[in-house]
């Protein structure tokens, strides 16, 4: 993992609220960044009805995101830089029911140009944490110009 740092967090999370609140698609969903810590993060999403398959589970889409978005905070906050999901594999290990799901990644490994982080999406009830998905994935040093829409564009 990377060098120790020394970071306030209350600060952290606040920047990584502030990162999230950019995500339209996290809006739309009604993500929460719960806990940040430099390679560690908890991002929560309550259920709704409209987040729900046909059979009253999570659909699987949501748990997808959750993994997504969760290993690409855990890498980026290690690797300290801009970064993008290079790619992940998930495993739904049961249906997600509950109140809200809970997703925790955390970087294992941190190199100069990517992190492979692996994350746990728990389904939260009255009879507590159930696991019901674990996912495992790179994240890369996002590369110069990768953001900037005017290059996208031909502007």
């Amino acid at each position: 993992m990377a060098d120790a740092v020394t970071v306030d967090a209350e600060r952290f999370l606040a920047m990584g609220r502030e990162v999230l609140a950019t995500q339209p698609f996290s809006v739309l969903l009604g993500a929460e960044l719960v806990a940040l810590a430099p390679g560690r993060v908890e991002l929560a999403v309550a259920m709704r009805d409209d987040l729900r398959q046909q059979d009253g589970f999570a659909h699987g889409g949501v748990v997808s995101y959750l993994a997504d978005n969760a290993l690409t905070f855990a890498g980026g906050t290690a690797l300290r830089v801009p970064v993008v999901t290079s790619e992940y594999k998930i495993n739904y290990l049961r249906p997600a029911l509950g109140e809200r799901l809970l997703a925790r990644a955390e970087a294992l490994h941190v190199g100069r140009s990517q992190a492979v982080c692996r994350c746990e999406i728990v389904a939260v009830g009255a009879a507590g944490e159930k696991l019901c998905a674990v996912a495992q994935g790179t994240i890369a040093r996002r590369s110069e110009g990768s953001g900037d829409r005017s290059a996208e564009e031909g502007a």
